[in-house]
C-alpha cells in the first residue's frame, strides 16, 4: 500500500495514477469533503506578520484557485536534469487548458486587454481550466466555483477513489514513523478523536502543501522548511463607474513583464478602500501584481515567518506603476488609486530537489518521497499548479515503475 499525504494538486494526481494501475492507495487529507461552493469557509488562519492564502479540504487550495493554467520553470528543470515538458503537455491535455471565448471576458477584463495592448504591454489570454459551457461569469472563482465550473484536483480525487483508493479525510497526519532510516507509516488524528492511530507503509508521499510537508520533514530530523518562498502579489485597483468588473472571470488576460506578472483582479480588500469615494462593487477596476520573490522565509516551530528583500520590494513598486499605467489608460480616476497589502498564494521551496530531495522526488529516508509545492527550488512568480502536476505526474511514473520492480 502506498500512502499520500494531501489530496492537493500532488497529491491527487499522484493517487488517481497509481489507483488507476490498481496499485493500493491510502489517501489521507487533513480538511473535510466538501462542495466547492461552500470553499471560502475553509481558508486557514495566517501566522502572525503574514497574509497567506491557502485552504484545508479535500482538493486543497486547487478548490479556490482562479483557474489558471500556465506553463512554468520548464527550462529551469531541464537544466537539473528533470525534463517535464512531456508531462506538462499531458496535464495541459488532462485539464483541457484552453482560452476563454471572448463572451467570458466582461468589460472590465477587456479594457485590461485593451490598454495594456496601447501601452505596448503586450497582453495574453490567461491560459484556463474553466469549462466554458458550465461557467456562468460571477467573479466567485476565489471563493469556490458556484457552479463546479473549474477543475479542482477533488476531481482527481473522485477519479482515484471510484479506482479502489481509500480516502481519509478529516485526518491529520501527525507524524511520520522511520526505522533504520526507512519509512514505517504514519500516526493519524481525526477530527472527532484524540486518540492518534497508525498506519503502516514502506511507501509514503507527502504532498500536504509546502508548509505541512516541511513540518512532517522537521519532526524526524530533516532540514526542511529553511527556505520558502511565497510570490506577493498586491492587487491596485481604482473607481470606474459601473463597469461591472466585480461579476468578471477572475484573471483572464495576462501580462509577463520581466520582473512581474498581471492580471485582471477584483478585491474585496480594494473595494473596502474605495468606499470613502463612494464606490460599490461595480465601480472598481483592479489588477494583481505578482513577483517572484527571493526564498527570505522560513518554517519554523509549526509558524511560518517571512522577510521580504530589498528586490522583492522594489519588484512590487515596478509591477504596481505598470498597474496603474493600464488603470489609467482604461479610464480609472487616477486620484482613487489604492493597493492592497503585500500578500502570499504559492508557498513553495520548503524541501527543494537537490537540497531535501533528489531528481525523482525522493528523500534520504527510504520510501519517503515529496510531491507538491515544496520541491520547487524557485519562486515562479506566477500559478504553480501546472508544475505541480506536472513534477506530481513525473513523480507518480517512477512509483509504478519502482513498484513493478
Amino acid at each position: 500500500m502506498v500512502i499520500i499525504v494531501g489530496s492537493g494538486a500532488g497529491g491527487a494526481i499522484i493517487a488517481m495514477k497509481l489507483a488507476l494501475a490498481n496499485i493500493p492507495v491510502t489517501l489521507i487529507e487533513k480538511g473535510p469533503l466538501i462542495d466547492s461552493k461552500d470553499a471560502f469557509d475553509y481558508y486557514d488562519e495566517s501566522d502572525e506578520g503574514v497574509d497567506l492564502l491557502k485552504t484545508t479540504c479535500v482538493g486543497g487550495s486547487t478548490i479556490v484557485a482562479a483557474g489558471n493554467g500556465v506553463r512554468l520553470l520548464e527550462d529551469e528543470f531541464e537544466s537539473l536534469g528533470i525534463p517535464i515538458s512531456k508531462e506538462l503537455d499531458e496535464v495541459e491535455e488532462l485539464l483541457s487548458i484552453h482560452e476563454l471565448d471572448d463572451d467570458h471576458f466582461g468589460k472590465g477584463s477587456q479594457k485590461f486587454m485593451d490598454a495594456a495592448e496601447k501601452l505596448n504591454l503586450n497582453p495574453i489570454k490567461m491560459p484556463k481550466f474553466i469549462r466554458n459551457e458550465d461557467c456562468v461569469p460571477c467573479g466567485s472563482c476565489a471563493y469556490g466555483c458556484p457552479l463546479n465550473a473549474k477543475w479542482s484536483s477533488a476531481d482527481f480525487v473522485k477519479i482515484a477513489v471510484e479506482n479502489g483508493a481509500e480516502l481519509l479525510d478529516s485526518t491529520e497526519v501527525v507524524d511520520l514513523s522511520v526505522e533504520d532510516n526507512k519509512i514505517k507509516g504514519v500516526y493519524v488524528k481525526s477530527e472527532n478523536s484524540d486518540e492518534t492511530k497508525f498506519i503502516g507503509s514502506d511507501l509514503v508521499v507527502l504532498s500536504a502543501g509546502a508548509i505541512n510537508s516541511a513540518i512532517l520533514l522537521q519532526k524526524i530530523g530533516l532540514p526542511a522548511g529553511e527556505k520558502l518562498f511565497l510570490d506577493p502579489f498586491v492587487t491596485v485597483g481604482g473607481v470606474l463607474k459601473n463597469i461591472g468588473f466585480n461579476k468578471d472571470v477572475l484573471m483572464t488576460g495576462l501580462v509577463v513583464g520581466e520582473n512581474y506578472v498581471l492580471a485582471p483582479h477584483f478585491s474585496q480588500f480594494v473595494a473596502k478602500k474605495l468606499r470613502k469615494y463612494g464606490a460599490e462593487d461595480g465601480d472598481i477596476l483592479s489588477i494583481m501584481v505578482k513577483i517572484p520573490d527571493d526564498t527570505f522565509g522560513q518554517v519554523k516551530d509549526g509558524k511560518v515567518i517571512k522577510q521580504n528583500s530589498i528586490k522583492d520590494v522594489s519588484l512590487i513598486a515596478e509591477g504596481s506603476a505598470a498597474a496603474g499605467a493600464i488603470l489609467v489608460e482604461s479610464g480609472v480616476d487616477p486620484k482613487t488609486i489604492v493597493s492592497t497589502n503585500l500578500r502570499g498564494a504559492h508557498p513553495g521551496g520548503t524541501a527543494a530537489i537537490g537540497e531535501i530531495v533528489d531528481n525523482n522526488l525522493k528523500t534520504e529516508i527510504e520510501g519517503l518521497y515529496v510531491g507538491d509545492a515544496s520541491v520547487i527550488p524557485k519562486a515562479p512568480g506566477a500559478p504553480p499548479l501546472l508544475v505541480i502536476l506536472a513534477l506530481s505526474l513525473r513523480l507518480s511514473k517512477h512509483l509504478l515503475s519502482e513498484l513493478e520492480n
